[in-house]
């Protein structure tokens, strides 16, 4: 018996034995009087085990078909191995034509023996800034370093780019190490794609703002240092930034980095992808299918993106001051 039905056999005694009142077993049990008068039939008769549900012990009609379960069992083993419960629920789904729940997944996989992607943490309450009403009105910007290409390959850079509306993942480039190239080359995706963002949000990089305590005499007696080359871009692009203080606060962006560490890297694997070249190449593709699963709407139709400059290319451009040599020749870097 459930701990639900071990208290009804000794009202049912009392009530066959005149003690207390169907109504009273009844309120006992939180049952109807009528319910209460049927178990005392059932239990009259067949003693103890008919107070047991009719459908104990059964199998459930809508179970998930042997043949079915087995396929999927041997799926999560060999091509999908290492996909988390969601991931792999719509792999088997979309590309396998397997219909089995979230749930089942999780089931299957336990029983399996097969370990969790993630461990799952308690909940955690913090109050978190209201996300902009609208597109382009802010952009998160972060880079990544892990094996994106294959497990136990080098740690290779991903630079990424997301909409702090709606969530939603506007542009990835991925580079040998986090670097200027590779916020330029992120800039200029967002620029041709979708516009002029009206703020960015990223960490203290030194490619976003100056760390050191260097100053010139002009920027004594202008009382400001010269901005970096990414700076300089912004200023000129009239689009302001946000540093961080912590990755907690631009905790929407690190959150972005642990589904694509899990989404991203199977995608590639699955599609045989281990080059710069080709997973460049494949990020739009793999964004637009993101987006569709996941994005929220934003609080405003309308979104803030500003067209780009005619000389968009030569404001992406990184500037030197060099002095010209006698021999009319100028020198720059090795």
């Amino acid at each position: 018996m459930s701990r639900k039905e071990v208290p009804r056999a000794g009202l049912l005694k009392a009530a066959l034995a005149g003690k207390i009142s169907n109504a009273q077993g009844a309120h006992a049990l939180h049952l109807s009087v009528r319910q209460f008068q049927r178990l005392k039939v059932r239990f009259t008769a067949e003693g103890a085990r008919g107070l047991l549900h009719g459908l104990r012990g059964r199998p459930s009609p809508r179970r998930v078909p042997a043949p079915l379960y087995a396929r999927a069992a041997a799926l999560l083993q060999t091509p999908y191995a290492g996909l988390n419960d969601c991931h792999a629920t719509e792999k088997l789904r979309e590309v396998e034509g397997v219909p089995l729940s979230r749930s089942s997944v999780r089931r299957l996989r336990r029983a399996l023996g097969l370990p969790a992607k993630r461990r799952r943490r308690g909940r955690q309450v913090r109050t978190r800034r209201t996300p902009e009403a609208q597109r382009g009105a802010l952009v998160q910007l972060d880079a990544s370093p892990f094996p994106w290409l294959r497990d136990g390959g080098p740690r290779l850079a991903l630079h990424g780019a997301i909409d702090d509306a709606t969530g939603a993942g506007l542009a990835l480039y991925l580079r040998p190490t986090e670097d200027l190239h590779g916020y330029v080359a992120l800039l200029e995706q967002l620029c041709t794609r979708y516009g002029l963002p009206l703020t960015l949000y990223g960490d203290r990089l030194n490619v976003f703002v100056r760390n050191d305590p260097h100053w010139t005499l002009e920027e004594e007696l202008r009382g400001a240092q010269d901005p970096t080359h990414f700076g300089r871009i912004l200023r000129e692009l009239g689009i302001g930034f946000i540093a961080a203080g912590s990755p907690q606060a631009k905790g929407r962006i690190e959150r972005f980095w642990q589904t694509l560490q899990d989404r991203l890297v199977a995608e590639l694997r699955l599609r045989g992808i281990d080059t710069l070249d080709g997973a460049n190449a494949f990020f739009p593709e793999f964004l637009a299918d993101l987006t569709a699963r996941f994005a929220r709407a934003p609080a405003q139709a309308a979104p803030a993106w500003r067209p780009p400059p005619r000389d968009l290319a030569a404001l992406l451009s990184c500037r030197y001051t060099r002095v010209v040599a006698h021999d009319n020749t100028v020198h720059l870097g090795p």
